[in-house]
């Protein structure tokens, strides 16, 4: 049997994925990889290649730094301990190709992967928990937002969740008792968003002349006033609550207005 060990100043997943993928051309070869990350110090090398040296092994490794590297290589040779360098030709190559350094800061990749999934799972229980969807699941949100139709629930849930923030709507409809659950959301992740009647009827009468003037009272203004009246002894209930005034700000203001008090309502709490 061959051991190898994947050393890396990362995870060292990259490093075995990559391995795996090359050992699949070796059927018939028995091997025993054993991963070794986070590898930031020479201290950590000599006990690597010491191992390795133990069983007779090698070493595959992705490390950035080229002092790091050639640590590995000089202290391999030291202990007879064959090393593979994954990562050092690349970046020659890349650095020839582009006219440019590298960083040489570990981690990287796994930092831009990370935080591209977090955006998707947030878009994903943006969608799932939009328009008061799946309410019982909203004590995993980070933000809540509540308000009658048309104040932007969706476009702001759509807007945070592309920041990475989890975050659902649930709507406020006139003279309907809201989900119970919205009362025990922790302080600083309910938003209560409120606007103008008129302005508001502004909008709504375009939504209606699209569905062919079938929404009733909806964009009607004295119906409006009712629906944000009750939509306010709502917000009255929970004193924490945030009231956001949306009418005449884009989405980016909202936003960032949503984010100052939440920053702020943390820094209280704490």
């Amino acid at each position: 049997m061959y051991h190898i060990f994947v050393v890396s100043d990362g995870t060292g997943g990259t490093a075995d994925q990559l391995l795996r993928a090359a050992l699949a051309q070796f059927i018939e070869t028995e091997v025993n990889i054993q991963r070794r990350g986070g590898i930031l110090i020479e201290e950590q090398v000599v006990e690597v290649v010491e191992e390795a040296a133990r069983v007779d092994g090698f070493i595959v490794h992705t490390v950035v730094s080229a002092d790091m590297r050639a640590s590995i290589a000089d202290i391999g040779r030291l202990h007879n301990v064959e090393t593979i360098d994954l990562m050092g030709p690349l970046l020659a190559q890349l650095t020839y190709q582009l006219s440019d350094s590298p960083s040489e800061k570990p981690g990287l990749f796994r930092k831009l992967n990370r935080e591209y999934f977090q955006r998707i799972e947030a878009m994903e229980f943006a969608f799932r928990h939009d328009d008061g969807q799946r309410v019982h699941e909203l004590t995993n949100a980070d933000i809540v937002l509540l308000g009658v139709s048309r104040t932007f629930k969706t476009p702001l849930s759509i807007y945070f969740a592309f920041k990475g923030w989890l975050v659902g709507n649930v709507p406020i409809i006139c003279d309907i008792q809201p989900p119970e659950v919205i009362y025990d959301l922790p302080a600083g992740v309910a938003f209560c968003l409120t606007t103008d009647a008129r302005k508001l009827a502004d909008l709504r009468r375009v939504r209606d002349a699209h569905l062919g003037g079938s929404t009733g009272s909806y964009a009607d203004v004295d119906f409006i006033r009712k629906e944000l009246a009750y939509a306010n002894s709502v917000f009255r209930k929970r004193r924490d609550w945030d009231v956001i005034d949306v009418t005449r700000k884009p989405i980016e203001e909202i936003a960032s207005e949503i984010l100052i008090r939440k920053r702020k309502n943390l820094a209280t709490a704490k």
